[in-house]
């Protein structure tokens, strides 16, 4: 019974800040913007933005898997570190974070406008402006320096726990140092490969603040349309359906990615 009166904040906690905006976001999306009776064609009305579903997906995807190139091997070698050092290089990582996200995007703006830092810096030297902004490159730019601490750290908090004696192990069987990362390092660090694949994409599909400042019409995400519904089209129902989609679109994601998590650990423990 104590334990029950103890969980009671959080359950009244998740009740009013997930639970019900979430069956206000069902409501609209399954209601008539007019009559508000029950109704499918918000949902079925998204086949017009079906291409601006999959280029979010693309996007995202292709952002999150440079975030797991760069983080890797910065996840590693932080993790090699002694913990004084450790400490200090996250602080480093986790420092932009303390400055507004907004602000971080604006920053990328002024450096790749075509009258920005680089093609200022490129016109001194006789070079011609380069189109390094209204691009999906901008894009991806924007979400891999935006949700990069979003990789890294889920991967040294799987790589800091790392047992060495496994690795000595695995050397001292003769194993040259390519086959003790792939054969267990890798392996062992598939946890954290999966949880920051999903911290990266979940809002990197549904941002819509970096494809407006850093793209272009071209660039369009679902987070842009789904905005567009609620402030400049005045659909709010069309839009709801838009996001309760979304939602089930980032559920099914991390449940899959939960899957191959769980019988990934017991592979590798197999193996092991």
């Amino acid at each position: 019974m104590r334990n029950k009166l103890l969980a009671a904040p959080y359950i009244v906690w998740m009740a009013l800040f997930i639970v019900v905006p979430l069956g206000i976001v069902v409501y609209y999306a399954l209601t008539d913007s007019i009559t508000g009776q029950f109704t499918l064609s918000n949902l079925t009305g998204m086949g017009a933005y079906l291409s601006i579903f999959l280029r979010s997906i693309w996007l995202s995807l292709f952002a999150a898997l440079i975030c797991l190139v760069i983080g890797y091997p910065v996840a590693y070698f932080i993790s090699q570190c002694s913990a004084s050092r450790q400490r200090f290089l996250q602080m480093l990582i986790m420092l932009p974070m303390c400055m507004s996200f907004l602000l971080r995007t604006l920053a990328w703006v002024a450096m790749l406008e075509d009258t920005g830092i680089f093609n200022t810096f490129l016109s001194h030297l006789g070079i011609a402006p380069l189109p390094l902004i209204r691009t999906s490159g901008a894009v991806i730019l924007g979400m891999v320096y935006n949700y990069l601490p979003y990789m890294i750290l889920p991967l040294l908090s799987v790589m800091s726990k790392l047992d060495p004696r496994l690795i000595e192990a695995a050397a001292d069987l003769g194993c040259p140092p390519s086959k003790v990362f792939s054969k267990v390092i890798l392996p062992l660090s598939y946890p954290g490969i999966l949880s920051g694949l999903t911290m990266v994409f979940v809002p990197a599909v549904s941002t819509f603040y970096i494809s407006q400042k850093l793209g272009s019409t071209g660039t369009t995400l679902i987070g842009d349309v789904i905005e567009s519904q609620f402030k400049t089209a005045y659909n709010p129902n069309l839009g709801a359906a838009m996001s309760l989609v979304l939602m089930i679109l980032i559920f099914a994601c991390v449940s899959i990615m939960n899957r191959f998590g769980e019988s990934g650990d017991e592979e590798v423990m197999a193996k092991v």
